[in-house]
Order: structure tokens, then sequence, then C-alpha cells
């Protein structure tokens, strides 16, 4: 990029975000717009976790675009490589790659009040931008607890997120710590090979069988005969979950026969039943995210596997010692630790009109009106902002909502016309929240009795959306002018 480029909108991330907001804005018919990818490729998470095993969670129908279809998809829950391969199809697709300037990694964003514009820092040189549509998504940035002694660990250390392919683990003794959506998925995938793989489980999960299956031929050649068939086929996977909605949101009690349902699946795998008690959850189901697997369970119970209920307190040397003292030795340690969700290390990179940065505006918690727009940083937006995250649906459901959102946005700076700026009102987004948040008291997730990432340092929820995808969608169908401050540029006055 040009030393003094300008563009109209500046998108971050080529993630599902950045590359739906693409397309949103190229059906807008805006053409001046950039997208900053960080890394040599499009794909976000599913670029940059490739660990064994990885796969999405959510039915392979429903998690793409309404707008870009696949009839292809191989399987009823598809894998990494072929929901990247599907991002870089809808690149190429839509004629994207044009926009997007890769190793360009963000690093500073600052709000110029007298241009009405932002100032752009990146590692491949500086533009300005008149919006900007942060899509840098909330599980991009891996987080590795500070744990005494790790710096001195002699062996081998990466976080599942960047995973070491180099890396041979046949034979090894292995440490997984953590027993998220990752690490459920790694354990299986590489116990195999593993001489002695040791998981620090700080909280089971609640799991449920993943029906999994290969989509056939004759399956796929009718999607493609006729496009309505996929349609109905999503249409049924997307209404199935809008109806369980209810359970997690305003009766979390009813949850119980799904508890069943888990513990039955658990129970086919593990007989023993000192190890059954380890893995058995003592809070609601729901409240932390359900996870799916046919093979977790199975792993677990194979003899050259171990449980430790209790999650890694200290490293000496390569003596692994986890919170209720057991000590494990280990030739590499993986982290299946999760991302900065609540405290994103974008939002120190954005200085908004009163010189404060998004993450000091952020600092008692993370709030933005209708889930994209914070007040102090006009023309700037956020895919998968605050409150938007599902426990039970596809986030792209999400996403399209919030593209909505943007092509209205952009459409009312069109009829403002010059130099203006829409910056949310600090009401409107206080409302807005309160709202949220009062809805939230009664669901599973605040109710459920666990800790999870969905809570922030205040323990509050600032991660998932309260409701169902239909009334997210109604609520982010159009931007009503009267929850922002019109800004325009100051004329010159002549000498």
């Amino acid at each position: 990029m040009t030393e003094h480029e300008h563009v109209r909108v500046a998108v971050i991330g080529s993630g599902f975000g950045g590359l739906g907001a693409a397309v949103r804005l190229r059906r807008e018919g805006v053409t001046d717009f950039v997208v900053l990818e960080r890394a040599s490729s499009v794909g976000g998470t599913w670029r940059d976790n490739s660990y064994p095993g990885c796969a999405c969670d959510v039915p392979s129908h429903l998690y793409s675009f309404s707008f870009a279809p696949n009839p292809e998809w191989p399987r009823a829950f598809s894998g990494q490589r072929h929901i990247r391969a599907y991002l870089e199809h809808v690149a190429d697709v839509f004629h994207l790659r044009r926009h997007i300037r890769f190793d360009s990694e963000v690093k500073l964003m600052t709000w110029d009040a007298e241009q009405l514009r932002w100032e752009i820092e990146t590692s491949a040189g500086r533009l300005t931008a008149d919006l900007v549509v942060s899509a840098t998504g909330p599980l991009s940035d891996p987080r590795i607890p500070d744990i005494p002694g790790l710096d001195s660990f002699p062996g081998t250390v990466f976080h599942s997120a960047r995973w070491d392919h180099d890396h041979d683990l046949t034979g090894e003794r292995v440490a997984m710590v953590g027993t998220g959506a990752s690490a459920i998925q790694i354990v299986p995938a590489i116990q195999p090979r593993a001489g002695r793989l040791t998981l620090f489980q700080r909280t089971p999960p609640w799991v449920l069988p993943r029906v999994d299956r290969a989509i056939s031929g004759a399956e796929r050649a009718l999607h493609r005969a006729l496009p309505f068939t996929a349609r109905l086929r999503r249409g049924l996977l997307w209404g199935i979950r809008e109806l369980q909605v209810q359970a997690f949101t305003k009766h979390p009690d009813e949850l119980t026969l799904v508890e069943q349902l888990a513990k039955r699946n658990m129970g086919r795998a593990i007989k023993d039943p000192a190890l059954r008690a380890r893995l058995t959850p003592d809070y609601r189901i729901g409240c932390k995210r359900i996870l799916l697997s046919s093979d977790y369970y199975p792993a677990l119970a194979k003899p050259n596997v171990d449980v430790v209920a209790s999650g890694l307190a200290e490293v000496r040397g390569s003596t692994l010692v986890a919170a209720d003292g057991t000590e494990t030795e280990a030739d590499t340690i993986v982290f299946g630790t999760g991302f900065h969700v609540t405290d994103m290390p974008i939002a120190d990179r954005v200085v908004g009109a009163d010189g404060r940065t998004l993450a000091e505006a952020w600092k008692g918690g993370m709030e933005a009106l209708r889930g994209a727009s914070a007040a102090g940083f006009p023309n700037w937006m956020t895919m998968i902002g605050p409150n938007t995250g599902l426990g039970n649906s596809s986030m792209i459901l999400m996403i399209e909502s919030q593209l909505n959102y943007l092509a209205d946005f952009v459409r009312q700076l069109d009829v403002l016309g010059g130099r203006a700026a829409l910056d949310a009102r600090p009401e409107a987004v206080r409302d807005w929240n309160h709202r949220v948040q009062e809805r939230m008291k009664r669901t599973v997730w605040n109710t459920g009795g666990c800790t999870s990432w969905y809570l922030d340092a205040n323990g509050r929820n600032s991660t998932i959306w309260p409701g169902t995808t239909s009334e997210f969608r109604r609520a982010t169908r159009r931007v009503d002018l009267a929850e922002y401050e019109v800004l325009r540029a100051r004329k010159k006055v002549a000498a």
C-alpha cells in the first residue's frame, strides 16, 4: 500500500466475518475498500487451527454463508481443511483477492476528529479509511496461562492454535492442558501415537455424541441439481436449534434430560467408577460450551492415558505439578487453554475520539450497541462483537445479521452525504446492554453454576446472545439514527 492511500472502508481480518463484510460491501456497490490480513492467506481461525482432529461442531450446511451454499460438503460435520477450502473458494468466487492486503497486521488505529476518518498503521505501511470494520474474531489470539517455571521446561511447548507439525509426538510423554473444544478433538487424534498422554482437567466438560457421517455422492448430486434441497436442509438444521434456545435462556431445568444423555455417552466408554466420577461435571449442562465427540471418552479409557482432575500449577524442569499436587513427567506440553475473548488484543490498538483505547473504554466490560458500535469510536464496527456469541447454533447466522447492519450503516452515511460519521450514543449503548444483561440473568450461562470463558474478569457475561438468531436478525435489520450522534467535518474558515 502507498504511504497516503485512502479508502472508504478498511476491513480487519479475512475469516468468516471479514470475507462476509467484503462480499456485502461489493453487493452494496462499495468497491473502494481493503481487507487487512496479518497472515499470508485467508481463513482466520480455520487457517490458524490445524491441530490433529480439528473439525467444526456445527453441521456443515449451517456453518456456511446463505449466499454461498456449498453442495459439496463431504461430511455432516466438516473438518478444518474443508472449511478453510470453502473460505478460499468464497474469496475466489466473489473476486475478493484484489481487495486483500496480506501480511498487513494492524498496529494502531487512531480516530482523526478533524478529518472524520481513521488513521491506520500496519506492518506494511499506513492508510486512512472513512469506516473500519473490525473482524478479527474472538478466537484469534491464543491464551497460555502464566505457569511458574514454564520458561524452564526443557521440552516442546505450543498452543493448539499454533500446532507444531514438525514435532513428532510418537512415543513421547505428552501433557494436554485443558478440556475445551480443541482438547477433546486432539486427545483422540494423538492418543494412539503418544507413549503416555496426561490430561490436565481443571473442569470436566459435558460431552454429547457427535453424530457425524459422510454425505453420500447421491446427496451431493441432489443438492447440486436442486439447490432448494440444500436450503431445506439448512432451514431444518436452523429450526431445530431455534427451538432449543428457550431451554438455555429461560428454562435451564429442562436440560436435565440432556445431562442424562451425556452421562449415558460417558458410561458406554468409561467403566471405571473412579474415572467416571472425575469426568462428571458438577454444573448444569450448557453453562459451559457443550462439546460433541464420540471418541473422546474411549480415548480416555485407553491404558496409556491418565486424567489428572486438576489444573497445571507449576513446572519444575520436565516435571509438571498439578494444583492437587499430582506430579507428571512430560516431553511435550500442548495448551488447549482457549483465547483472549473478553480481552481481545485488537482493543489495545484502537484509539477513539477522546484519546482512549477501546481496551480502556471496555475496562469494566465489553459493550457495543447491537453488538457492533462502541460509544466514542465513530464509524467503527465490530463483527462478532460483545454479546453476539451463541451456545447452540451457527455463528455464521449472527455474522450475516451483522452484515445487514453494516450494509444499512453504509447506506445511512450515503444519505447523510458529505463528510459525516456516526458515533453510538453512550445512553443507547447502556440501554441496549442493560436489556441484554437483564435477559442474561435467567440463562443457563449465568445460573448454571460454572465459570466459563463466556464471563469476563468482572464475572459479567459479555460474550453470549441471550436469545434466538431470529431475534438478533430483527434487532440488526437497520440502523436507528436516533441511537447515534451524527458528526460533521468542521468547515475551514478562510483567513
